[in-house]
């Protein structure tokens, strides 16, 4: 079988076109085949996966993709035994070497070992439970929820919550993770104690952060006069010992499972922010949308699967083109915090210096990931992706249905603008004013939404989950760990127990802030 190296080195040497030369009529393919025409190539490089009720286009046709780059790509997928990575994944099986552990997130919208996936559901029937207790009154009028959680703990919850609740809302959230006090008093200032619940969401219940801001809270309950603080916490956790011995009553503690990682914990009962805002039934579907791209994933063929894709162009430019950054764009406000969900996801798990092997990496892994909200990111951003020097590969998302009652007017231009910009970055302008040159052959992809909403959102984590992991099987990566998270932590916890010399800088910088000892 061929090395992956060699596949790595194959994909240097092939023929780079231009997406203008991509999208000319039939030419040959620089592999004995011959590469198709305009309407072709666009049904060959996207597709749909279908929801219970509407669906989503992925379209990777304005990338550099062809039949050779995708021919090697296959040919490494192969070589790297996805297909059986794939089969442990959803088997259940460890995918985690240097933890030991599986990652079971699939198991909690129904997917995976069938045991696995009876223990997951019977802990979202728990907490379907109790948020509907909660929303019937069981703990008094509430009217308000503050989340506390860092890193996956938040980043998950604060998108659920601006996305989809801003219709109709059972509860108001407020996602709070940033240890600077000025973020926990702007939830204070917003909420009325006697109408508030706080949820502590941790996986191990000892993120200092997290702990921090969790005592703080309990403290502002009690200073404004509510006479049972511990009594309105919530614990979301997988260690619900450690839970109960900082003090929460076992029957409002949401476990989930040792084996579902923070940034993939969404699905967990670390949504219960979620689930309050907006219900269980919403919830519920959030889940189905995931599950539905997990079928993809899983039952399709390397050659057909949308995520495959995916992943291919994001290794391409990475790895062959040399592109340090992908750059992702929302033309939907609601999915403002979606960029942001990414980078912790794709940065955290593919960000790695060595191989499941424990061997360096012979080349670049996940790409910097950064992006933002169109039509205003147009107005700041898009003048270097369009003349600049740096080849930035752009996903564009957008929702076909308005999320909004206004004037159509405003969704039309909104969509307008999302395809010109893709069409603009590929065909470019050419002109005699070289400040008014613009050299197109840009790549992007766009995924485009029936509508946006529960299933949906589900659906767009869901792939991009699977992304992550498929990026990482082919680059022989562990995406599960994050052991580089820890380092930071660890010297933090050395300055507030003293005894520890740093570097000058550092030195200098503790003794101006007056934490020096």
């Amino acid at each position: 079988m061929t090395t992956a190296a060699e596949l790595w080195a194959r994909l240097d040497n092939l023929p780079r076109p231009t997406l203008d030369e991509l999208f000319s009529t039939q030419r040959d393919g620089g592999d004995g085949g011959s590469e198709p025409g305009n309407e072709e190539r666009v049904a060959n490089l996207s597709g749909r996966i279908e929801l219970d009720e509407g669906g989503i286009l992925f379209d990777w046709s304005k990338t550099h993709l062809d039949s050779a780059v995708i021919s090697a790509f296959q040919a490494l997928a192969e070589t790297m035994d996805f297909a059986g990575m794939r089969k442990k994944l959803f088997a259940g099986e460890i995918v985690n070497p240097t933890e030991d552990r599986a990652a079971d997130h699939g198991t909690l919208r129904g997917t995976g070992d069938e045991a696995k996936v009876e223990e997951a559901m019977a802990l979202i029937d728990r907490m379907g439970m109790l948020v509907e207790a909660i929303h019937q009154g069981a703990l008094g009028e509430i009217e308000h929820l503050i989340h506390i959680g860092i890193g996956g703990s938040a980043l998950g919850p604060a998108l659920g919550v601006d996305a989809l609740s801003r219709d109709l809302s059972y509860c108001d959230v407020h996602v709070v993770s940033n240890i600077d006090g000025v973020a926990l008093e702007e939830a204070f200032a917003r909420c009325d104690p006697a109408k508030t619940l706080i949820a502590v969401a941790s996986k191990t219940f000892t993120t200092i952060e997290t702990m921090t801001n969790a005592e703080s809270a309990l403290k502002w309950l009690g200073d404004n006069g509510v006479s049972d603080p511990g009594g309105r916490v919530i614990a979301l956790t997988a260690n619900p010992e450690g839970a109960v011995e900082w003090g929460v009553d076992e029957t409002r503690i949401l476990p989930f499972q040792e084996s579902v990682g923070g940034r993939y914990s969404i699905w967990s009962s670390i949504g219960f922010p979620i689930a309050m805002a907006v219900g269980m039934d919403d919830f519920r579907a959030f889940l189905a949308g995931a599950k539905a791209v997990d079928t993809h994933f899983r039952d399709t063929d390397i050659a057909d699967n949308l995520v495959m894709r995916a992943a291919f162009a994001d290794l391409y430019y990475a790895r062959v083109r040399g592109c340090q950054t992908r750059a992702v764009f929302a033309y939907d406000e609601r999915l403002g915090l979606f960029p942001d969900y990414l980078q912790q996801l794709e940065m955290e798990s593919n960000g790695k210096r060595v191989t499941v092997d424990m061997q360096p990496v012979d080349g670049p892994t996940a790409p910097i990931t950064w992006g933002g909200v169109g039509t205003d990111a147009q107005h700041a951003v898009f003048q270097l992706l369009h003349q600049g020097t740096h080849l930035v590969p752009v996903d564009f998302i957008a929702s076909i249905a308005p999320g909004d009652d206004l004037d159509p007017a405003h969704h039309r231009i909104l969509l307008m603008n999302c395809f010109a910009q893709g069409a603009a970055l590929m065909a470019g302008k050419k002109g005699d004013d070289p400040a008014r040159n613009y050299p197109g052959d840009r790549p992007s992809a766009t995924i485009l939404c029936d509508d946006l909403d529960a299933a949906t959102l589900g659906a767009l984590i869901a792939f991009h989950e699977h992304r992550t992991f498929a990026n990482a099987v082919l680059l022989g990566i562990n995406p599960f760990d994050q052991f580089g998270v820890e380092l930071g932590k660890q010297m933090a916890k050395a300055i507030e127990q003293g005894g520890e010399r740093f570097d000058a800088s550092t030195e200098a910088l503790l003794q101006a802030a007056g934490l020096s000892q």
